[in-house]
């Protein structure tokens, strides 16, 4: 399925190991996602998908272990540090500012780039009024890209739900990442909405060489578009492989269905 094969790592996780009071989140994961590739990571609820990338975007630190992004780790760093570096995300729970259009907020994810002073953003002057027409070109190209021009200018909170989802990618894509991690970005959509978002992010990958890393709970679509799959029970890795490898993973059913007569996933 991959649009472009390639033995260069993007991703190395090892050895992760994250606890609340007594409570283990992750133990001892590790990964690698190789570039251009759509990586799925599923378990059942609790057992560390979303922990797992929020150790790699530094939202949590992990006990022990190490995060790799294209060779360098990135263990430790800053969440707004990874992003520069090129790592983007989208949140379970949409996290756009709702009182904003929709173009205000994807200027919001590219406020890194901006190089300008106060001074100059003031008067609007030189490299300010540059920058500014810079960066809304290429939310422009960005809303182009996933079909939203009509709703530019309208108030995030008034849109329906599964408009806000795509949104949401939107402005991740916004930050030009190289990697890109994706929270159940089809969660609470119809059936419609789902097809087009899964759509948009084979898109993401084949068209803008993005690699991805997704969280989904809808098995037909993490079968249909990912190219490896990481199972995680408990905090703990049980397996990994191909969509077809990991279906018939008898821990994998067990962990789904609680018996490994019952069938595949």
């Amino acid at each position: 399925m991959k649009a472009d094969s390639s033995d260069i790592v993007e991703l190395k996780i090892e050895n992760l190991h994250l606890s609340f009071g007594g409570v283990t989140a992750l133990d001892d994961v590790s990964c690698e996602v190789s570039r251009g590739e759509i990586f799925g990571i599923i378990g059942p609820n609790g057992a560390g998908k979303t922990s797992t990338l929020n150790c790699i975007s530094g939202f949590y630190r992990a006990q022990r272990g190490e995060t790799y992004f294209e060779g360098r780790r990135i263990t430790g760093l800053r969440p707004d540090r990874i992003a520069r570096l090129g790592v983007s995300r989208t949140f379970q729970n949409i996290q756009l500012y709702t009182g904003l259009t929709v173009v205000d907020n994807l200027m919001a994810a590219r406020h890194f780039y901006f190089k300008s002073t106060w001074l100059e953003g003031a008067i609007y002057f030189g490299r300010a009024h540059r920058e500014e027409v810079k960066h809304r070109r290429a939310v422009e190209e960005t809303l182009s890209f996933l079909e939203l021009e009509r709703w530019r200018k309208s108030v995030v909170g008034t849109l329906p739900y599964g408009l806000r989802k795509r949104i949401d990618l939107a402005r991740a894509l916004a930050q030009e990442p190289r990697l890109l991690l994706l929270d159940e970005p089809m969660a609470g959509m119809n059936v419609e909405e789902k097809e087009d978002m899964a759509r948009f992010i084979l898109d993401v990958r084949e068209q803008k060489g993005i690699t991805i890393v997704l969280i989904e709970h809808d098995m037909g679509v993490v079968m249909d578009i990912t190219d490896r799959i990481m199972v995680l029970d408990f905090g703990q890795k049980i397996a990994e492989g191909t969509p077809v490898e990991v279906k018939h993973d008898p821990a994998v059913i067990k962990a789904y269905l609680g018996d490994e007569t019952a069938g595949a996933v």
